[in-house]
């Protein structure tokens, strides 16, 4: 298999631009704004969990990973994500309960 600069196949290298996003220069929308408490109120976890999912769930997930300093994933928000998916459950939410099952993986 031919490689291409950076170590990555020349398939993958060769891809269209077409499923490329030309401004990829920062992570996430830094004009997004979420109601998030102080980072050491018990409520942050709960806010965090919403504003991720929330953010997915417009297609832009780095928006609300970068105002959470959380990750897509992570563990410590896995009890609030499963009652978001409750929620979503209950509310006939499909896309948000399907991202609440992605997170928890």
């Amino acid at each position: 298999m031919e490689v291409a600069a950076g170590g990555f196949p020349a398939l993958i290298a060769d891809m269209s631009r077409a499923f490329t996003k030309e401004d990829s220069g920062h992570w996430g929308n830094p004009g997004a704004r979420f109601d998030l408490p102080s980072r050491d109120d018990p409520a942050f976890d709960a806010a965090a969990a919403e504003a991720i999912l929330s953010s997915a769930k417009a297609g832009d997930t780095g928006s609300g990973e970068a105002a959470t300093d959380y990750y897509w994933g992570e563990p410590r928000l896995f009890p609030h994500v499963r009652r978001i998916l409750e929620r979503a459950i209950a509310e006939k939410d499909e896309r948000l309960e399907q991202l609440a099952r992605r997170f928890l993986g």
